[in-house]
């Protein structure tokens, strides 16, 4: 499967934070080509990469699975669903959103909206608990198909933009996946000099839940969470973005390992790989915060692949990135052992 066909198949299939079943097999399915043994462990995709050895380093890469969604709090006596959201949802843009309701059967809605004609052009951030979804379905109808804690997501497909570029829902973190994945198949005729465990974890958007399961099971050495970073779109602040197509964001913070930090820079420096740094001065809001402080702590870094429109229907991610983010993976794992 090409990676632009992979990054769109995970993007498309359903998996709001907490009902991450479906993408989680999907995963799965993709992960078995390289580790075997892969399965699905408290709602984490796990799998064990290679031959591992006694006397290695433990080493583990980390993608979260879930998306941002909503679920089913309501149906009022008019047959409208009310909602909670799933994750940090960009309320701005949710009027008029086509979205899909995954109860004993998937049903599609869209999120009403008040024409500018009856609001008097004003318009404001409707509040979560303003929104309401119309089905068709009378309510009767509803409770046969729907029920209360059902999850729902964005009813989109990714397309292509201009060049390597793309636009879809769930890129985050789904491309991380991807970019996971493709390092795995470039170090499959490479010795590595880590024990290398791949998780895809659950839970992500609610607090990093998946992960906290997997640094305290698995408790590595070193954990590298890929996930994705703001990049650069107009009105923003250049100097807290990345930008689209110049590589994957190394992560540089107080609570992440320099040794890490400086060793992925290293390993993009030594194969002329782009990349560019990512300054935090805190934590991290990613996996990579649960594996630094599980257990005994990981040495813990973050490598991230730039995206715009985060928590939206229409993120932007450049191709590009994805496939830098899977080199410079592969040549820190990789170079480690040459």
């Amino acid at each position: 499967m090409e990676i632009k066909e992979r990054i769109a198949a995970l993007s498309e299939v359903c998996g709001a934070s907490g009902d991450e079943t479906h993408a989680a097999e999907l995963a799965l399915g993709m992960l078995r080509e390289f580790c075997p043994d892969a399965a699905i462990i408290n709602g984490n995709v796990v799998g064990k990469f290679g031959t591992h050895r006694d006397g290695l380093p433990s080493l583990v890469l980390d993608a979260h699975i879930d998306q941002i969604g909503m679920c089913v709090t309501y149906i009022t006596d008019g047959g409208f669903i009310k909602v909670g959201n799933l994750g940090g949802i960009d309320r701005r843009l949710l009027p008029a959103q086509q979205v899909v309701i995954h109860g004993k059967r998937d049903i599609r809605g869209v999120i009403c909206s008040v024409p500018p004609h009856l609001s008097g052009g004003e318009g404001k951030v409707p509040e979560i608990s303003d929104i309401a979804i119309d089905t068709g379905y009378q309510k009767a109808e509803l409770e046969e198909i729907v029920s209360l804690g059902d999850s729902i997501t964005f009813d989109v497909k990714c397309q292509n933009l201009a060049g390597s570029r793309i636009t879809g829902g769930a890129l985050d973190d789904r491309c991380g996946a991807a970019a996971i994945l493709y390092a795995l198949e470039l170090l499959k005729n490479r010795e590595t000099a880590y024990n290398v465990t791949v998780i895809f974890s659950a839970q992500e958007e609610l607090g990093e839940r998946g992960a906290k399961i997997g640094a305290f099971t698995l408790a590595p050495d070193i954990a590298i969470a890929v996930d994705v970073s703001f990049a650069y779109a107009e009105g923003e602040d250049e100097k807290k973005c990345g930008y689209l197509g110049k590589g994957a964001m190394i992560g540089i913070s107080p609570c992440l390992s320099k040794e890490i930090s400086n060793g992925l820079i290293d390993a993009a420096k030594s194969a002329g790989l782009p990349y560019q740094l990512e300054i935090m001065n805190g934590l991290t809001s990613t996996n990579a915060d649960r594996y630094s402080s599980s257990r005994e702590g990981a040495k813990a870094c973050t490598l991230s692949i730039p995206l715009r429109n985060m928590h939206t229907p229409v993120e932007v991610i450049d191709v590009n990135d994805v496939v830098n983010t899977a080199e410079i993976l592969a040549e820190f794992i990789g170079r480690a052992a040459e």
